[in-house]
């Protein structure tokens, strides 16, 4: 990995973490939940969060595309070599219900790609990041605890000696797909019965937000289905993880790997798998 890749991961799992604290802040209040046009809620954490990481990455000099930031257009956005991709809270359904269930996804895309991804859930403490040419990493939350108060002290190099590379499993008795605690389609169900067909034993497991994705590049699962509509913010972290722990994530329209920085920035349906 080159320095100039090793700053930017470190920068962006320390603006992961603080981003963390601002969610936790609020999560610990009586908040208050706004909707938007498309009915998806909205809180101050979601706001707070997305502010905190725009700051720290303004360091970098990459422009900042936040789902809850400014929305700058494709003219704007189309000449750009790279480009931070930011759900400064994703999983906001989950965190209205307090289940813990929620993270913060930071993505670096370069001409079109992934090239580094991190996702922090703030509650549980689990760490996921990757970056291109050096693998996927999970920190769990037994690991960082202690290390949180230090955390401005340590480099990435003692992150890594910290971390297991993904996957971490890679023999499960049954197929295993995991799907949305709160996005279960009539897509994802025909999904599962068409795999019934090809595995003597399927097996469904449930959360919420991008840990999903996090799961399939740890091996805990086969694949992730998605056939709801999401944004480039809710991928493009978790698709680093991915593509560095050897899996995929599949844009099923075009049979492709999901590219980023697009003038329509909602994803079409899309697999996440294991590609082995």
């Amino acid at each position: 990995m080159s320095s100039d890749l090793n700053n930017l991961l470190h920068l962006s799992i320390l603006a992961s973490v603080e981003a963390g604290k601002e969610i936790l802040n609020v999560y610990d209040t009586n908040f208050n939940v706004q909707y938007k046009e498309d009915d998806t809620p909205l809180t101050l954490a979601d706001q707070r969060a997305s502010n905190k990481i725009i700051e720290l990455l303004a360091s970098t000099n990459i422009p900042v595309l936040s789902e809850e930031g400014e929305h700058f257009t494709f003219e704007k956005r189309k000449p750009l070599q790279r480009l931070w991709i930011v759900d400064p809270l994703d999983g906001t359904k989950e965190f209205v219900k307090r289940n813990g269930e929620f993270t913060v996804n930071i993505a670096l895309v370069e001409n079109n790609k992934t090239i580094l991804g991190v996702i922090y859930s703030p509650v549980f403490k689990d760490l996921y990041f990757a970056a291109k040419g050096t693998g996927s990493f999970k920190i769990d939350r037994h690991t960082f605890i202690p290390l949180l108060e230090k955390l401005s002290e340590l480099s990435l190099d003692d992150l890594l000696s910290h971390a297991k590379k993904l996957p971490l499993l890679s023999k499960r008795d049954s197929y295993t797909v995991v799907a949305s605690r709160s996005h279960l389609s009539k897509e994802v169900y025909a999904r599962i019965e068409e795999l019934k067909l090809k595995h003597n034993n399927v097996n469904i497991v449930n959360t919420g937000s991008s840990i999903k994705m996090c799961w399939v590049a740890e091996g805990i699962a086969d694949e992730y289905p998605r056939y709801g509509p999401t944004m480039e913010w809710d991928t493009a972290a978790g698709q680093a993880i991915l593509e560095n722990a050897g899996c995929e994530l599949i844009d099923l329209e075009t049979q492709q790997p999901m590219l980023y920085n697009r003038e329509k920035l909602l994803n079409n349906s899309f697999l996440a798998r294991n590609k082995n």
